[in-house]
């Protein structure tokens, strides 16, 4: 029954207001979508616009796993109701939009998520009564009981996990990793991060202070600019002039110190370039951002239809958690935990940034035993980079990449890099320089070989 079609006054607790702002709450939190598409169907909602749009929703998320937003939505609603369509239904659908998009947060909408599975659950018993009723009066009682064992099951997710020997040829299928690349060519192999940094994976890059760790950061956004990739870099430390200046000189190949004399080369250079992806800068103080204000600020974006590629924030070390620890240790993890689910949620890489300790001060390689305050910070991760400098090798730029930690492939990999931070630049020496920690222990550089001996002693000590 639709409900713009009936005169009774159906509307009571479960009406159409209610049934309106469920599909709004879709709209508003992706992570609660994910939950209901496992619970609910288009043909719950009363309301022939709703499961309309519904289903353009739900059908989007299944091909590209994600949800589109709510301006994409309109796009493809568009399309979809062109000429000769039901009229009516483009007029609904298209009077409903205008109202989401002027009144995006309506209120309400936490008890509607806490109603939301109770409404699907007599949603689907009535759809099951009305059909068993119809059986029923033409004698055909059998399907009834189904009928009735899946209206009950409404809420109880759709899989029960992968039957490892049944689903054999799902394993074979060949999904395409879609990764942002650091732009440091050995690491984006195949075998090591497979073309970078993929989506809903969270990468930490460690090192001591003054090392390098924020013009690393730097250095993959451009690269994902580069790229026409849209870059979001929370800065908690530096200002947002600060920080893009910095991009200007990487992108620029200027001199950080030369960016603001060298205007009109920055201007014409952005003038000419028109391949690179919109980078967004916020600032905010020292421990004051939790995850929740980006997550409200990703919000805001998503109204002025800036979504982005890649985040960077520099860096989580510095985030206040939103519940209260006793130590430091697991308010850490804490904080890292939420940052890869924010990575899943949204389905986007994020990379970061951690404090080593004061051990590895000079040490020659950084692991993940020095990773400030909680080793569990590593656990959390997907990727673990580490980048270790002595202070004679600052004035040279000379260095040390780590590959510590690694999901998608390889790690205990490491690579001589030089760091040109006046240009938030870094670059592998030589590709054939790469050696795992045994493989150094015999390798024909003397000063390589003995600096890895010595670590490997500190190691197993």
């Amino acid at each position: 029954m639709n409900l713009e079609n009936s005169e009774i006054a159906y509307f009571k607790q479960y009406g159409k207001s209610f049934q309106e702002k469920i599909f709004q709450s879709l709209i508003n939190d992706k992570t609660w979508s994910i939950q209901m598409i496992e619970v609910m169907t288009p043909d719950y909602f009363e309301l022939r616009y709703l499961q309309f749009l519904t289903s353009k929703y739900f059908k989007y998320f299944k091909k590209y796993k994600d949800f589109p937003t709510l301006s994409l939505l309109v796009s493809i609603a568009r399309d979809d109701l062109i000429e000769g369509t039901d009229v009516l239904l483009r007029e609904q659908v298209v009077e409903f939009l205008l109202r989401v998009k002027s009144n995006p947060n309506p209120g309400d909408l936490k008890y509607i998520k806490e109603k939301a599975l109770d409404f699907c659950k007599k949603q689907a018993m009535k759809d099951a009564l009305e059909k068993a009723v119809e059986l029923v009066s033409n004698d055909n009682f059998d399907p009834v009981i189904d009928l009735m064992k899946n209206a009950i099951a409404v809420g109880m997710p759709h899989s029960v996990g992968h039957d490892f020997f049944e689903d054999i040829e799902a394993r074979f299928i060949n999904i395409q990793r879609i990764a942002c690349p650091t732009g440091l060519g050995p690491i984006d192999k195949k075998d090591i991060l497979n073309g970078g940094l993929g989506r809903g994976e969270m990468g930490v890059v460690t090192a001591n202070t003054g090392v390098g760790k924020s013009h690393f950061l730097v250095h993959v956004g451009c690269e994902a600019l580069k790229l026409g990739k849209n870059v979001l870099h929370y800065t908690f430390e530096l200002t947002e002039t600060s920080v893009g200046i910095r991009y200007d000189s990487n992108l620029c190949s200027i001199p950080s110190s030369d960016v603001r004399e060298r205007k009109e080369n920055v201007l014409n250079f952005y003038k000419n370039e028109d391949s690179l992806g919109r980078l967004i800068i916020k600032e905010y103080p020292t421990g004051a951002a939790t995850i929740n204000t980006i997550r409200n600020h990703l919000e805001k974006l998503e109204l002025k239809s800036f979504v982005p590629s890649l985040i960077i924030i520099d860096y989580a070390d510095i985030m206040r958690s939103t519940q209260r620890y006793d130590t430091m240790r697991h308010e850490l993890k804490f904080i890292y935990e939420e940052i890869r689910n924010l990575a899943m949620d949204m389905n986007i890489p994020i990379w970061t940034a951690s404090q080593a300790n004061r051990d590895s001060a000079n040490s020659d390689i950084v692991g993940l035993e020095n990773m400030s305050e909680a080793y569990g910070k590593a656990m959390v991760a997907d990727v673990v980079i580490s980048i270790s400098r002595k202070a004679a090798e600052k004035s040279t730029g000379a260095g040390r990449l780590f590959i510590a930690k690694n999901r998608a492939g390889r790690d205990g990999i490491l690579y001589p890099i030089k760091i040109d931070t006046s240009m938030s630049k870094i670059c592998i020496l030589e590709e054939s320089d790469e050696m795992s920690l045994n493989e150094a222990l015999v390798a024909d550089s003397k000063s390589m070989k003995t600096l890895l001996k010595n670590k490997w002693k500190e190691v197993n000590s």
